[in-house]
């Protein structure tokens, strides 16, 4: 099969249904050589909270999208799913489809995981923008990894449709609610794919000392890092943080240059 455009590799994204920010933000974030494919996660399920659920537990299905294309690693882009699905079922699942598909098989949540221990950070602050019950489904799912949750700002969110109230939120909630964040941590997790985060790294890389990541950039971190052995050297991951390697990219195809 041609990889005359993915010369690095290639890496499937499986993408909740209504998402528009996660392909944008990995085709910033994956340097030129990296082939970028998505899939898209469906239900016609009546609430989120059931909708995410059906997404993973439909991922046997879903992954065979990509059929016989020859995928180095494989991101599930949809965070709430791991947080309902819990932690045990989350890495017997990765585990499983990672040996089926022959590439590295993550999710959102996991890389945010190993993002923050590169980093070295316990205790985290968390900018959401979920309703209170997926909130509450979150904090506990980071506490199960270990990870301590001190604070907790909230992204006001205007849903409409019936659609994740994530969808209605642009760069300038995100940067309004990072105004408010305030205490002692180690790092801050942006939740939720589909919040637009790129312009908040860029603009504040830190909150005193402690690093700034989102659940998509978390994930193209470690998809790209599943390339390692055919990609050049990679800045490290606080060097990412800080914009090297992407910063020109988003200048040049971003709204907010």
């Amino acid at each position: 099969m041609s990889v005359e455009y993915a010369p690095l590799g290639f890496v499937g994204l499986l993408t909740p249904q209504a998402n528009t920010t996660v392909e944008s933000e990995c085709g910033i974030l994956f340097p030129p050589g990296v082939g970028q494919l998505s899939g898209r996660l469906t239900s016609p399920r009546a609430t989120i909270e059931e909708r995410l659920l059906d997404y993973f537990e439909s991922l046997d299905t879903t992954t065979r999208q990509f059929a016989g294309v020859p995928l180095r690693a494989l991101g599930f882009a949809c965070t709430g799913s791991s947080y309902l699905a819990g932690r045990e079922r989350e890495d017997d699942t990765l585990r499983r489809l990672s040996e089926q598909t022959g590439c590295h098989v993550t999710s959102s949540a996991r890389s945010v995981v190993e993002a923050l221990r590169t980093l070295d950070a316990r205790r985290i602050a968390l900018v959401s923008p979920y309703p209170d019950s997926l909130t509450r489904h979150s904090i506990g799912y980071w506490e199960s990894r270990d990870l301590h949750v001190d604070v907790v700002a909230r992204i006001a969110s205007n849903p409409s449709g019936g659609q994740h109230p994530v969808y209605s939120l642009g760069s300038d909630a995100t940067m309004r609610a990072l105004d408010g964040v305030r205490g002692r941590f180690d790092a801050v997790v942006l939740l939720g794919t589909g919040l637009p985060t790129l312009r908040a790294i860029l603009a504040t890389p830190r909150i005193g000392q402690a690093p700034l990541i989102s659940c998509t950039f978390a994930l193209a971190w470690r998809c790209f890092h599943a390339l390692k052995d055919t990609a050049p050297s990679a800045p490290s991951l606080l060097e990412w943080i800080a914009g090297d390697g992407w910063r020109d990219r988003y200048r040049q195809r971003a709204v907010y240059p």
